[in-house]
């Protein structure tokens, strides 16, 4: 059976509590198997026979909504579809002074007018490249001090976006695979 990582949009922040047993439950409610929570900030791993993954991310989202009262915007990948993020070339040239290697799960790939707005925000202390659905984002600033944000690139984007650090992303990997 494939086993998928649903990456949750602004959870446990701006007070939208949500409790690792309950998201582990309203999943487990959905027939999902082997449901488990990777650090509370909203990543599920579990597995499923679901073919169409579009239809996946709307079925968690109506019983999310359901279960805790907001919407939670939801980015369903494959476990091996993020291992490959996760090692992906755009971070291989890293330099000492990179301290922030982040990747944006979008719903769809974006359109060329998106694009545009990307590589213009691309300066030399921050680098932003875009491979189909997701945005990397690479800075010599932490993302604390950065002055770009999630709001921000979802107004350049015209998409609904979630990020996770890089080191987050090996390390669920690493902790689900095999």
């Amino acid at each position: 059976m494939p086993r998928f990582v649903a990456f949750l949009r602004a959870v446990n922040v701006g007070g939208r509590t949500v409790k690792m047993e309950a998201l582990k439950a309203a999943f487990e409610a959905l027939g999902l198997v082997g449901v488990h929570t990777f650090i509370a900030s909203g990543n599920v791993v579990f597995d499923s026979q679901a073919r169409n993954v579009a239809a996946l991310e709307r079925k968690i989202e109506a019983a999310l909504q359901a279960a805790f009262g907001f919407e939670i915007d939801t980015f369903v990948r494959t476990l091996d579809e993020v291992a490959v993020l996760a090692d992906h070339p755009a971070f291989e040239a890293g330099t000492q002074r990179t301290r922030t290697q982040v990747i944006g799960f979008l719903r769809d790939a974006p359109t060329p007018q998106a694009l545009q707005a990307i590589e213009a925000m691309t300066t030399e202390v921050d680098e932003l490249q875009l491979h189909g659905r997701e945005l990397f984002w690479r800075s010599s600033n932490s993302q604390a001090e950065s002055t770009f944000s999630n709001a921000a690139f979802e107004r350049a984007l015209k998409l609904r976006t979630t990020f996770r650090g890089v080191a987050t992303l090996r390390k669920l990997v690493a902790k689900h695979r095999g």
